[in-house]
């Protein structure tokens, strides 16, 4: 794993050089390397797919164009996922307030901080089996981490999803290490707590 990074962190040192040289070729082989692991991030931050790809092409032609002020002190995903977070917060706050000034009607879709979904007529008539297909473990945490407060859900994303370490997160956003972990300490706990009770609704739904 460790020889892996490095593997990458030269690979990225040398496709930047060659890029401020005005090679694009070195930058398509960055952008080829770390999309899919930006839009992810972006994704979780936004919850919105057409959001998060727009957001991560901003961000990667944010990256080309100061390239040169990438000095190395870090490795260059630091550095990208750096952008990816601002350029992330900013859309998501562009986005609540569009939300907010948008008339809608009641069946019009809800806007969720998780992204969109339709609104379902009620029925009294859906099986057990239909209401776990609808209530998936996995959507359920996605949406629970899309509750949490922007500088929390940083956090568990880069730590839990993505798998950066202390050090690098503590880089991207500017925070101390002690911060980084109780910050993560709080977003587990919160995650868990909704978790907790949407399986107690499940179970009661149940009975």
């Amino acid at each position: 794993m460790k020889e892996q990074e490095n593997l990458n962190r030269d690979k990225d040192v040398d496709a930047v050089h060659r890029c401020i040289k005005g090679d694009l070729n070195a930058f398509e082989e960055i952008v080829m390397r770390y999309q899919k692991k930006m839009f992810n991030i972006s994704y979780r931050m936004i919850g919105d797919y057409q959001e998060a790809a727009e957001t991560v092409q901003d961000a990667f032609m944010s990256a080309y164009r100061n390239i040169r002020g990438f000095k190395g002190e870090s490795k260059f995903s630091t550095w990208l996922c750096s952008i990816v977070l601002n350029l992330s917060r900013n859309r998501l706050k562009q986005m609540r307030t569009r939300a907010y000034r948008e008339d809608c009607s009641l069946d019009d879709p809800v806007d969720m901080k998780e992204g969109r979904v339709n609104i379902d007529p009620p029925s009294s008539d859906l099986s057990v089996l239909e209401r776990l297909e609808r209530h998936e473990v996995g959507e359920r945490v996605r949406q629970c981490i899309g509750t949490l407060e922007s500088g929390f859900r940083e956090v568990i994303v880069l730590r839990d999803i993505q798998g950066f370490s202390y050090d690098e997160i503590s880089d991207m956003l500017s925070l101390a290490i002690g911060t980084v972990r109780s910050r993560l300490h709080r977003s587990r706990m919160a995650v868990r707590e909704c978790l907790k009770k949407f399986v107690g609704a499940l179970q009661h739904g149940m009975q």
